[in-house]
């Protein structure tokens, strides 16, 4: 600042000096800072840097209090302020109030999530009086790239992948007027400066224009959709593969050349009308199909017209988003009908972000991609929300909210910072530093070589975009998680702290977490159930009761311990489960004598029982789990919806909800709901869910041949009834201090609307107030948030364990 820029305060005129914190770095945040203080007369500066905004701003007592007021009430739409600080100024400060350059220092601030296209880029794209007329890749500070293309922070152009675009002198002067929508946004770009889209073949022929009815290289993708083809394109953080979603014989193909044999494809539709063709949306589905975030939406399957069972096979839901780039836009603008866009790999591979592996891995599959010259810098899949209980719910969290930090509740303002492995299975990791955790998006299932590859890179990217350094991680307890590994080999490489967390714990401990509850608070009762989880006695744990808080838990219930034969083979085939729980609860023999006449029977028979049986007796590979997921698959298999196989893990279980039937669920008394029991284990006590008289119900109901719908209707109901009585009995026990008026629920089961809506509703019947899951995903995506609350919560303790140590010596 030179001296001719700036002037010493007026008599009657203080300064102060204000931090803001949050989500305030490429969003525009400096902009409208720059606008309220011009329009209220003040001077001074704002500026970024590594903590987020920094504003010194002077004039007289009521304009400092109306615009601290203003920024408050006003951010931009992306903006999100956690925490304002301000205190006075002494220094000379400029008399027209001005934005300054960003400077450096320790990283304190966020990185914003990629955000859907805008309403005024959409315009500016489609009108052909703009000078971004069709530009795929028109963006401002309210939409377009953020972590996809961040490389470190402060968030500033030379720190993303739009880098190597210098900007033309259009784009420079809207960069540099504060009051452009673009000023400083990152990623802006033209026809003339910035990235270019190209249709390519992916099997090095010449694409020939000619052949193509279309506008320019992005109009032609659509062209070749409508005729059938299967097309990569390269998205904001991946490549997708699009086809046509009506045509059954594209769909079909799609699925063998991918790889992909029976799990929901995801779809996009050119707007609302086209998806409401096909489905069902009430106000909270559409506001998250518009919103910024534009995530998947899984949305009922009963509009007027129908897709082919190819897109989601044996499911009654369908996911959706809008698109979400101007190049999507662009490409639909033709299309009247829902294209499938799929991740772009192959089964249960990472999502590919390089071009020339786009050119290796889906060429095989695609003829034609749809590419661009800007680098992705991280991969960053869809995300997945359902609306469940009236409210949005993230089953995988992804674009559009990750890295979007999650505050911690209060008590754990002095925590140090800490990394959190979470699990093995929908993988995410979980940041601590400055009171938030910094949870990242969906990694994947890292069984995948190139998928825990891939978020080993990831674990170095978000310590350097975040300056992080942990003084202890936290993983789960599992002997052979690839991230519990992982994390013993860093502690001990590091001489870190390593702080184990059983996985159930971590569930409960998630939901507490992101429903604010605070570190002092009294414990609740966690109820959570998933399939398989590694339990404080070894054994596997999944249907569980935990009186717990962030510092421990004590397990007062579970689901009956069932034998899984074949170990990971019976999660794969759920005849497996049907069998070992018929032997579990009657044995053959009474099985065959009363229920010889069923199919399920003579299905049974014909396996080979004598190997199962063999290892039942002899408990070889085949542990027992207390699993509510095994229960669901099962259930699933005595029905003959899903018996031999699951193409996708939870196949069993989604497709049993898929049948339930509306008016039995509703309308049916309860007496017909399926009955479970609470018996006490021996020689524990500890009290379990006993399924013998749902079982023999169920089978009843098979001879009397009731529809399969029906069935699974009372069987929701009969296991919902069955957790509230649960949850009334422990509180009514109180054993061992275990009082509780509040019940936490977790796990992927909970991603079972029926079951979720259910439970929720009986137990706050029973009184209770109930936590559920928003924010985080109720299934293994949630796990790191809640290892990263119970570790901060022991490091808590510790320092405050030393502190009284120390004070004692003084």
């Amino acid at each position: 600042m030179t001296p001719s820029d700036s002037a010493a305060l007026a008599p009657g005129v203080r300064a102060l000096e204000i931090r803001v914190r949050g989500r305030v770095q490429g969003v525009g945040f400096r902009p409208t800072v720059w606008r309220i203080a011009n329009e209220l007369g003040l001077a001074g500066e704002v500026l970024n840097d590594g903590e987020g905004v920094l504003v010194r701003v002077g004039g007289d007592e009521a304009g400092l209090a109306v615009f601290l007021d203003r920024i408050e009430r006003e951010p931009p739409p992306l903006g999100r302020i956690d925490r304002i600080e301000s205190r006075g100024f002494e220094g000379a400060l400029p008399a027209r109030f001005r934005i300054a350059e960003s400077a450096g220092g320790e990283a304190h601030t966020q990185v914003t999530p990629d955000a859907a296209i805008c309403e005024a880029c959409a315009a500016e794209v489609t009108s052909p009086f703009e000078r971004r007329f069709r530009y795929p890749f028109a963006n401002c500070t309210h939409c377009g790239p953020r972590l996809s293309i961040v490389t470190a922070i402060p968030y500033d152009r030379d720190r993303t992948t739009m880098a190597p675009f210098p900007m033309c002198a259009a784009c420079e002067a809207e960069h540099g007027d504060p009051a452009d929508r673009r000023f400083h946004a990152e990623a802006i770009a033209c026809h003339a400066c910035g990235p270019k889209a190209r249709l390519i073949r992916l099997d090095g022929g010449v694409t020939s224009f000619d052949q193509h009815s279309m506008l320019d290289d992005v109009d032609a993708a659509c062209s070749l959709i409508q005729k059938g083809e299967i097309v990569a394109i390269k998205g904001l953080g991946g490549y997708h593969l699009a086809c046509d979603a009506t045509r059954p014989d594209v769909v079909t193909r799609l699925r063998q050349l991918k790889r992909r044999d029976a799990k929901p494809f995801a779809l996009m539709g050119r707007d609302l009308d086209v998806i409401a063709g096909y489905c069902a949306m009430d106000q909270a589905e559409v506001a998250l199909l518009i919103s910024p975030a534009a995530p998947i939406v899984l949305l009922r399957a009963t509009g007027p017209k129908r897709l082919p069972d190819a897109v989601a096979p044996g499911l009654s839901t369908l996911g959706f988003m809008l698109p979400t780039t101007p190049l999507h836009l662009l490409m639909l603008r033709r299309m009247g009908r829902p294209v499938v866009m799929t991740s772009g790999n192959l089964s249960d591979e990472p999502q590919v972000i390089d071009d020339a592996a786009a050119r290796e891995r889906l060429a095989g599959i695609a003829s034609y991609a749809l590419v661009h010259d800007r680098r992705i810098a991280n991969r960053v899949d869809d995300s997945v929300v359902r609306v469940m209980g009236g409210k949005a719910r993230a089953l995988r969290r992804a674009r559009g909210y990750a890295p979007g930090p999650i505050p911690l509740p209060p008590g754990f303002e002095a925590a140090p910072e800490l990394l959190a492995m979470g699990g093995e299975l929908k993988a995410t990791f979980c940041l601590v530093k400055d009171g938030a955790a910094i949870l990242s998006q969906h990694q994947g299932d890292l069984e995948d070589a190139e998928t825990f590859a891939d978020y080993r890179k990831a674990l170095g990217l978000y310590a350097e975009m975040f300056g992080h350094a942990p003084a202890a991680l936290a993983a789960d307890k599992h002997p052979e998680y690839l991230s519990s590994k992982l994390a013993r080999e860093r502690a001990s490489a590091d001489g870190l702290p390593l702080i184990e967390v059983q996985h159930h714990h971590a569930h409960v401990a998630a939901c507490l977490a992101e429903n604010g509850r605070s570190l002092d608070a009294p414990p609740v009762l966690g109820v959570v159930l998933d399939g398989l989880g590694w339990g404080a006695d070894e054994t596997l744990w999944g249907g569980e009761f935990l009186l717990a808080d962030y510092r421990g838990f004590a397990r007062l219930g579970s689901f009956k311990p069932v034998a899984m034969p074949g170990g990971a083979a019976a999660i794969r085939e759920p005849w497996r489960n049907l069998y070992a729980h018929l032997m579990a609860e009657m044995g053959w023999p009474a099985f065959a004598m009363n229920y010889a006449e069923l199919e399920v029977h003579a299905d049974l028979a014909a396996r080979p029982r004598a190997t199962i049986d063999a290892m039942l007796r002899g408990e070889l590979n085949s542990p027992k789990a207390s699993s509510c997921g095994r229960l669901f698959d099962a259930l699933a298999a005595a029905l003959g919806i899903s018996r031999d196989r699951q193409a996708y893990e939870g196949e069993a279980a989604c497709r049993l909800e898929a049948i339930v039937d509306a008016a039995t669920l509703e309308d049916e008394d309860d007496s017909l709901a399926y009955p479970f029991s609470i018996p006490n284990l021996r020689p524990t006590g500890l009290p379990y869910v006993e399924p013998l008289a749902m079982w023999q119900a169920m089978l009843g109901d098979l001879i009397l041949k009731t529809p399969a719908p029906v069935m699974a209707a009372r069987f929701h109901k009969g296991l919902a009834k069955v957790v509230a009585a649960m949850a009334v009995k422990l509180a009514a026990r109180g054993e061992a201090g275990a009082r509780f008026d509040t019940v936490a629920l977790s796990g992927g089961c909970f991603q079972n609307r029926i079951l979720f809506e259910q439970v929720v509703q009986r137990l706050e019947l029973e009184g209770f107030t109930v936590l559920t899951h928003a924010q985080v995903p109720a299934n293994d995506g949630g796990l790191a948030l809640g290892q990263a609350a119970i570790g901060a919560a022991h490091l808590i303790d510790a320092q405050v364990g030393r502190n009284q140590g120390d004070a004692r010596c003084a």
